[in-house]
Parts: C-alpha cells; sequence; structure tokens
C-alpha cells in the first residue's frame, strides 16, 4: 500500500461535500456496499457513529456456512447463495483470512439411527451444494463417516461410553468476524471510498445526510445521489418504514486449556430440535466458543447487547452433554452476544425466521438493505447498489467485487510461502510484511519486541496494533482492543493489555 492511498479515518473533517454513493453503517454490509460502489466508478462516502464492526458483524460464530440450515428448512435459494458467497471468500477474495473447518456430529447413545441417518443426508446435500457452488474439494473436503478412535483423536474430550464413531463434514471460518469488516473497509478505502468511524448520521434523505462529528461535535449537511442504511438491527431508527425483529444469539469464550488437543468443532444437538445445535469451535488464538442461542429481543436495541445467565447455563448444559467432563460455570471466562436484523415476516419463533436479505425504498427515497448473514453480506452489497444505482438513475459500471481480491489476498500456496510471522499471514496475508514494516517505521523498535506475544495466553503484538492505528483507523484502547483485535472478548485479557494498547497510539502518534 502506498502512502498515497486513502486510509480509514475519523469524523467530518475534509470531506467532500456532495458524492455518488453515501452509505451508513461500517459493519459488513455497509464496508460490502462501499466496496461495491467505489468499484463501480462511483465516489463514495462510508460513515458511523462509533466504529467499524461495532454491531453485529463481531458478535458471529466467525463462520463462513454454507447454507446447510436453510437447505433443511427448504430454503434451496438462501441455503445456494450462501455456498456460492462462502465459495467466493474462501477462493477469490479472502483465503488469507478463510480457512476449512472440520465439523463434527459424534454419534453417541443419544443420536438414534434414523437420527444419524437424517444428518448424514444432510451432510451430504451440503456436499452438493458445495458442488453446485464450485468450491474445490481442495478447499473443503467431502463429508464422511469416521471410527470412534478417530473421532476421539479429533476430540479427545468426548464423552466415549456409547460412542460408535462420527459423522465428518467441513464449513468455512474466518479468522475472525471484525478483521474481515476492517480488511473489507481498507480495500475500499485503499480504492479511493471515504471511511468515516465517529461520524453520527443526526437526519437522513434519498438524497442527504446531516452528521456530526462525535469528537469536535461539528454538524454538517452533505449531498448525495443515493443514500443507502446498513445499520442492520438499527435500520428502523433511520427509516420508519423498516420493521424487524431481532433475535439475539450468544457464545461463550473458553481457554483452549479447557478442552485440550480439540481439533474440530463438536456439534451438539439441542434436545428436542432436529435444526438446532451447539457448537464447540476451536479457535485460531488457543480460545473455544461455545454457541450460540436463539432468543428474541424485545424493546430498545442496546448498543452492546448482553448475555443472559439462562444463555449461558443453557449453553454449558448441550454441549457438557457430549464431552466426558462437564463444563462449569468457572470455565467462561468470556461471553458475548450479537442481534441478527431479522425481518419480521409474520408469527413463529426467530429461529424459523428466513436468512433472506430484503432492499427497501423508504417515502424519502433512503435505500434499506437488511436482513441476511455474514457470509453473504457481498451478495447483500451487489443487490443493494444495483437498487440504488437505478432508482438514482447513476452512471456506474458492473458489480466486480466476486473477482476483487481483498487486501493481502492470495492463493493459500502462496500464502504458504511467505517468511512473516504466522499470526501475522492469517491475518494480514501478503499484507503482513506492511505491518511489520510500518511498526518498525513508526516506533523504530527491533522485530523482537514488534512481535513478542503480549502474554502467554494473549498472541496479539505491538506490531499489528501500531497498523491498527496508522492504517486502519484506531481511535483509542477500545477500538484496539474490542475490533482490530478480539483481546476484549476475555476481560481480564483486556485488562492486561491496556497499557500496549495505549503506547501504540503513542507511538502512532509521535511518528507523525
Amino acid at each position: 500500500m502506498s502512502t498515497t492511498e486513502r486510509r480509514i479515518s475519523h469524523g467530518t473533517a475534509d470531506l467532500p461535500d456532495h458524492v455518488d454513493v453515501l452509505v451508513i453503517g461500517l459493519g459488513i454490509t455497509g464496508v460490502g456496499v462501499a466496496l461495491d460502489a467505489v468499484t463501480r466508478g462511483l465516489s463514495t462516502l462510508a460513515v458511523d457513529a462509533h466504529d467499524l464492526a461495532f454491531g453485529t458483524s463481531r458478535w458471529s460464530s466467525k463462520l463462513v456456512h454454507g447454507g446447510l440450515r436453510y437447505l433443511a428448512k427448504a430454503q434451496v435459494g438462501v441455503a445456494h447463495e450462501s455456498a456460492v458467497e462462502r465459495g467466493i471468500l474462501m477462493q477469490v477474495t479472502a483465503p488469507h483470512l478463510t480457512s476449512a473447518m472440520p465439523m463434527l456430529v459424534p454419534l453417541m447413545s443419544s443420536v438414534s439411527t434414523f437420527a444419524a441417518t437424517l444428518t448424514r443426508g444432510g451432510f451430504w446435500a451440503g456436499d452438493m451444494l458445495r458442488r453446485t457452488a464450485r468450491t474445490s474439494a481442495q478447499t473443503l473436503p467431502k463429508p464422511r463417516r469416521i471410527s470412534a478412535t478417530e473421532t476421539l483423536r479429533l476430540a479427545p474430550g468426548l464423552r466415549t461410553d456409547g460412542l460408535r464413531g462420527g459423522l465428518l463434514s467441513w464449513d468455512g471460518q474466518l479468522e475472525d468476524d471484525a478483521r474481515l469488516v476492517t480488511t473489507v473497509a481498507r480495500t475500499a478505502a485503499a480504492r479511493g471510498a471515504h471511511i468515516r468511524t465517529r461520524a453520527r448520521v443526526l437526519s437522513a434523505t434519498g438524497t442527504s445526510v446531516e452528521l456530526r462529528d462525535e469528537l469536535t461535535g461539528e454538524t454538517r449537511t452533505i449531498t448525495a445521489g443515493t443514500v443507502i442504511n446498513a445499520t442492520g438491527v438499527w435500520a428502523g431508527e433511520l427509516v420508519d418504514e423498516i420493521t424487524l425483529r431481532p433475535s439475539r444469539g450468544t457464545h461463550l469464550v473458553l481457554r483452549g486449556s479447557t478442552l485440550p488437543r480439540l481439533r474440530v468443532t463438536v456439534t451438539a444437538p439441542v434436545p428436542g430440535s432436529t435444526s438446532r445445535f451447539v457448537m464447540v469451535i476451536p479457535q485460531p488464538d488457543d480460545t473455544i466458543y461455545v454457541g450460540l442461542t436463539d432468543e428474541p429481543v424485545d424493546g430498545d436495541i442496546p448498543d452492546v447487547p448482553t448475555p443472559s445467565e439462562a444463555e449461558i447455563g443453557f449453553l454449558l448444559d448441550v454441549a457438557s452433554a457430549a464431552l466426558a467432563q462437564p463444563l462449569r460455570r468457572s470455565d467462561v471466562v468470556g461471553a458475548f452476544a450479537g442481534l441478527r436484523p431479522l425481518i419480521d415476516a409474520g408469527d413463529g419463533s426467530t429461529a424459523d425466521i428466513s436468512r433472506k436479505h430484503a432492499v427497501l425504498t423508504s417515502k424519502t427515497g433512503v435505500i434499506t438493505i437488511v436482513g441476511g448473514k455474514l457470509t453473504t453480506y457481498r451478495r447483500m452489497a451487489q443487490d443493494a447498489v444495483d437498487a440504488a444505482v437505478e432508482a438514482a438513475g447513476l452512471v456506474a459500471g458492473p458489480c466486480v467485487t466476486a473477482s476483487t481480491p481483498l487486501l493481502g489476498a492470495a492463493s493459500r500456496a502462496e500464502l504458504a510461502r511467505l517468511e512473516e510471522p504466522a499470526r501475522l499471514v492469517r491475518r494480514f496475508g501478503t499484507d503482513a510484511g506492511l505491518v511489520l514494516d510500518n511498526a518498525r517505521a513508526v516506533s523504530g523498535l527491533s522485530d523482537e519486541e514488534l512481535l513478542a506475544p503480549a502474554t502467554d495466553l494473549v498472541p496479539v503484538t505491538l506490531a499489528e496494533l501500531i497498523f491498527g492505528v496508522t492504517h486502519e483507523g484506531a481511535v483509542d484502547v477500545d477500538d484496539l482492543l474490542d475490533r482490530r483485535t478480539r483481546v476484549g472478548l476475555v476481560p481480564a485479557d483486556r485488562e492486561l493489555l491496556v497499557p500496549l494498547a495505549a503506547r501504540a497510539l503513542e507511538l502512532a502518534r509521535t511518528s507523525h
């Protein structure tokens, strides 16, 4: 990245008075819209009152789903779309931020032969989705039945009584959801889009937005050819016509040492349901996530949702049923919850509401993109920009995001040949060298100090924190620890890293 390329910034200073496309919201859908619009040749501004990935986009399971769950509900179109978008992410746009995750259903005494046959049929249907989406078996291997011995080798902590084997399938896993948002935003900025955090929308129409700089208090109005609302569960606060039925999904965070040598995601069925599971998901940073719940949310939408003790207990109970040693409340070192922006399509529980997305136009002309899920963000952005361009009569090129690699992307073979530290390669791909070179130039410190893990349990480095400030728009410690990295998911770790994050901010600011 050259020093002349635009970078993520904050506030409202030095913005143009008019742009072709103005995007509200810097979650995965908003940054996806910004990238789609700017790569069509449209001048683009995308803003958020808080920060990148401040809302739902940082609270997912960090998986890139292929749509099997939707196929089970006969939502064939949603399932196929998910599989296609998963393939694009894993093979074209973000191989550096994705990996194949083995998913294991242990065949225990509680799983009947009929249930096992049904699950196996579902896995093969999922593999058919993979093939129709043209995703290589080298990217996502075919599902198979495995023996009890292999099952225990992949998941040593499983209950052995009555274990007769397992069903192994594959899905996509993200290095981190907030990292994907940040990378898409960086890519959009590098292409010429204005990406601004701390810029709150006070009011919006289809052709103008009043902004307030949350750091200075300055207000200003910017006109646009079209305004796109990509604020997820908060969409109804900008557009009265939007009715959503949010659902809360909670995850627990455990230390990797709680289930040593876990190499697969263990999928435990929820009693009484044929389509709901609790997943025990190992993470690249030696933590484990256990999730997730599906609870309807009524009333005001909080900025940061809070998991309930009932949800925590539910997740521990369902996961423990598959384990030799039950999980305890004291094993939980962190917990997080996100709100799904589900479209209210009638009666029924939130677990049964379709994950389809919709593009809606308000009376004032604001285009709202809502619904959907993280995996299909690119297609959601494409549909939103298509609708906005047509409604506003803008002159734009075709959508090219399906073939536009994000910054740092490369083939898996090329990524494997990189000599930079593995953590930086996983999080920045071919930009790993840029991250280290930048930290050297900014700080003047040795590689040993820049690349040292923050603690024995937290692999975050000073180099990536500095990059978060210089290239990724981080303004404060919260940005660095809660979104550019995910240290904040474990409060005890977060407290330990506050001084390191403050040091990164100081080094970056004094270097200018």
